[in-house]
């Protein structure tokens, strides 16, 4: 393709429009899995393959006469995958207010524009990057997912179709199960058993989701196993050598989750602070010349001269927009701690977190991929540095722990959009997209999924039995935030033993991690997945490892050179569908419960209910496995 063509057709309403519908429907379904599993995945190429599909049949002509239409489904994947970014960075933080009581209900105006305004510093401050982490570094950083994703695009340009169907029949089973799990209650969501052995409790669980399968087929059997290896250590060994059976004697199975709640996951928290730490560490020179880049953005240049291909977003219009969202978060800090000295310093502290982990994670995208970036490592160094500095200041109380809260929250926000933005922009960069356009895009993408965030999580903690918090959804991240500001601000205490003994684990982690890269070894000990593994309920990492392992078969079952993403596309397609659809029937089922239409209660024998669910799990990893093959 020609890079310098202007003739090619990317940008219209009709790209506009439906950008901007899949960047609502997209957030939405990433709000609801990230609040259950605790992870969200990229919806590049799912909104790849619909905007192709949407567009061939709007055009109404046969596929020989869609050669421009690459560019245009790339501009919609970039505006939907804005969206699920910023899923991805609000649910892991604002939810902590509600878990420690500041909130009764989400407050609408402040969550929305905390939303927008994380994701519009992590768009503006990863521009100037473009340069040092895509262009100039682009024998190092290959960013997996974009060009998984720019693949998707070349091949769909003959196979829209099929590709379509792939994601339909996903979605048409996740939303399936999700009714007949939380609707009709012929399902189990989820099998666990606990029992005591001497004065120790061992537990396993595994829950019953087409979403969390897909989740391992989508991330490949290397990460699955190091999730699930966390859940063994957290699970399997950590609470059968931290608990005393004994004091739960009669509920085994709640003495876990007590176990797992109050200090299991902590061991989490410590292996998540190395892994940012040493995030941070690898990407130092990336660092020194995003800075030289950001600072010599500021000199004038003529952007007529730049070829479409290359052009950016106008320095002057980055500092304007950058200056707005800066006078918003110190408004938004003021207005939530009613305090001029905590807002100016919260302010300055999530300027500089907020650049430093732009970099820190655009970097790691581009060496692991945006569903293995350690956000939430960078998030929890970014609490534990801002709490530990406002508690050095004096500050206590509600006003501390909502600061530091705020300041998470945007440095989440700015480090999952700017990861996002720079998969975007690689698979623009090959298939001869126009960054400035990516760029106004994604723009368009964060502020209209900021509006949605606040409602949908509002609606899912009021009709979700449990709430936010509850068992269905754990909200995870949310959990540990909120304890880590407690501890510091309220009356809560922190284990901060199992915090060292989780340190502990991720410095072995890193340095079996270095052995095998030296040693060559395929199979690498990446830190964050593990601890993933570790502050999430066990259940959620059994599917994620059957997911991985017919992911692993069907590539070993293959013998062609084919590249690896070409083989599995099918099966990523069909998990996309999947995760989409349990995801939006679970939002459905909110919306007819706050309507007043409760689940079905049609009294099926509980037996029963087992044996069906076990049936309906096997059917459905067989069909992924012969589907995807």
């Amino acid at each position: 393709m020609d890079n310098n063509s202007t003739s090619v057709p990317e940008l219209n309403i009709k790209v506009i429009i439906l950008g901007l519908v899949l960047s609502v429907v997209m957030g939405s379904a990433n709000v609801y899995l990230g609040l259950k599993a605790g992870m969200t995945v990229s919806a590049s190429i799912p909104a790849a393959v619909v905007g192709m599909l949407v567009l061939r049949a709007a055009r109404g002509i046969d596929g020989k006469s869609l050669g421009g239409s690459i560019l245009e489904a790339n501009q919609i994947q970039t505006t939907a995958s804005a969206g699920e970014s910023l899923a991805a960075g609000i649910i892991f933080t604002m939810p902590a207010l509600i878990l420690i009581g500041v909130w009764q209900e989400f407050d609408m105006f402040l969550t929305t524009v905390i939303a927008f305004t994380g994701g519009l510093l992590g768009i503006l401050f990863m521009i100037p990057m473009r340069q040092v982490f895509i262009v100039k570094n682009e024998d190092n950083l290959q960013y997996p997912e974009g060009l998984a994703c720019a693949s998707v695009l070349e091949a769909g340009q003959e196979s829209g179709g099929d590709n379509a169907s792939s994601i339909i029949q996903g979605a048409l089973l996740g939303g399936a199960f999700k009714g007949l799990i939380s609707f009709a209650g012929i399902l189990k969501g989820g099998l666990e058993t606990a029992f005591l052995s001497g004065n120790r409790i061992f537990f396993f669980g595994a829950d019953i989701s087409p979403a969390l399968l897909a989740v391992g087929f989508i991330v490949r059997l290397n990460v699955a196993v190091l999730i699930f290896i966390g859940g063994v250590i957290g699970w399997l060994i950590g609470i059968p050598l931290l608990g005393n059976g004994l004091e739960h004697a009669a509920e085994p199975t709640e003495g876990a989750w007590h176990l797992w709640s109050t200090k299991i996951r902590y061991v989490g928290v410590g292996a998540m602070v190395i892994g940012g730490i040493s995030s941070i560490f690898r990407v130092r020179k990336g660092l020194i010349d995003a800075i030289k880049v950001l600072r010599d953005s500021q000199i004038s240049k003529r952007q007529s001269n730049v070829p479409l291909n290359q052009r950016d977003i106008p320095s002057k219009a980055i500092n304007v927009f950058s200056a707005i969202a800066v006078l918003l978060v110190g408004g938004i800090y003021y207005y939530i701690t009613k305090d001029a000295a905590i807002a100016a310093v919260t302010t300055v502290i999530m300027i500089i977190m907020a650049f430093f982990f732009t970099a820190v994670a655009s970097y790691i995208v581009g060496l692991v991929g945006n569903s293995n970036s350690p956000v939430s490592g960078m998030t929890i160094t970014a609490v534990l540095f801002t709490g530990g500095l406002l508690y050095v200041f004096g500050f206590s109380g509600t006003e501390g722990m909502v600061a530091t809260l705020g300041v998470a929250a945007i440095v989440c926000c700015a480090a999952c959009t700017s990861g996002d933005v720079c998969n975007d922009l690689k698979t623009g960069q090959i298939v001869g997209a126009s960054p400035y356009r990516q760029q106004i895009m994604q723009i368009a993408g964060v502020a209209v999924a900021s509006l949605v965030m606040a409602p949908i999580m509002q609606l899912l903690h009021e009709n979700t039995p449990g709430g936010i918090g509850g068992r269905e959804l754990a909200a995870p991240q949310a959990g540990l935030f909120a304890s880590l500001a407690d501890g510091f601000f309220g009356s809560g205490t922190l284990p901060w033993s199992m915090v060292a003994v989780g340190s502990v684990i991720g410095i072995l982690l890193l340095i079996g991690d270095s052995y095998l890269e030296k040693s060559g070894n395929t199979f690498r000990l990446h830190l964050m997945p593990v601890a993933v593994g570790m502050y999430l309920p066990f259940g959620l990492s059994t599917p994620i490892l059957i997911g991985g392992i017919l992911a692993h078969f069907i590539l070993k079952e293959n013998k062609s050179d084919q590249d690896p993403d070409n083989i599995l596309q099918r099966g990523v397609l069909l998990s996309s569908g999947m995760i989409a659809g349990e995801s939006l029937m679970g939002i459905l089922l909110a919306f007819l419960a706050g309507a007043g239409i409760q689940s079905l209660n049609l009294g099926v024998n509980p037996n029963l209910v087992t044996a069906l669910t076990l049936l309906a799990a096997f059917g459905t990893i067989w069909w992924l496995y012969k589907s995807s093959k």
